[in-house]
């Protein structure tokens, strides 16, 4: 199998070295880096990655923003939201937006980006697993697929009413 090319967005040239460290191993191709949302959308287009990692909170189109944009100018590429951003709506925002992975930034990445990369490679999606352990449905349901993600007009309104800004 080749590696997959992959376009990592994130506002802290800190994070994007030590991400682009991690693909050094030959987990995947490194084909760009951007720090904004704009050129993330613009390098997607141009580059044509199979895997993109961005963060949520990036300047000039925000993260998620950018993942809905990405589903129609660059809908081969596959999504992973790698942010800190704990809070139960932005997972489901993320995945509603078009994201087929969300991480939390201070888990075990070494260890946990491997395993996100494979499953979205074979077509499923991924919730890291210190998502799984902060953020259970209303229903109880254990998380580990897309299916049992719920979603939904109250995700929007919840996300008004909470008063949740994204960058």
């Amino acid at each position: 199998m080749k590696k997959p090319r992959i376009l990592l967005a994130d506002d802290h040239p800190e994070m994007l070295n030590a991400l682009c460290g991690l693909f050094e191993d030959g987990l995947g191709e490194v084909v760009g880096t951007v720090t904004d949302g704009q050129a993330l959308v613009e390098a997607a287009q141009r580059l044509e990655p199979d895997i993109i990692i961005t963060d949520i909170s990036i300047p000039r189109l925000n993260g998620l923003e950018a993942t809905r944009a990405l589903q129609t100018c660059a809908p081969q590429s596959k999504v992973i939201i790698l942010t800190v951003h704990r809070e139960p709506v932005y997972v489901t925002l993320a995945f509603h937006a078009g994201a087929c992975g969300y991480l939390f930034k201070r888990t075990a990445l070494r260890s946990e980006l491997p395993h996100a990369l494979l499953h979205l490679l074979a077509g499923d999606r991924y919730i890291g697993l210190g998502v799984r352990k902060e953020w259970a449905p209303v229903d109880g349901a254990e998380v580990s697929t897309w299916s049992s993600v719920p979603l939904g007009d109250g995700v929007i309104l919840s996300t008004i009413v909470g008063g949740h800004r994204i960058r």
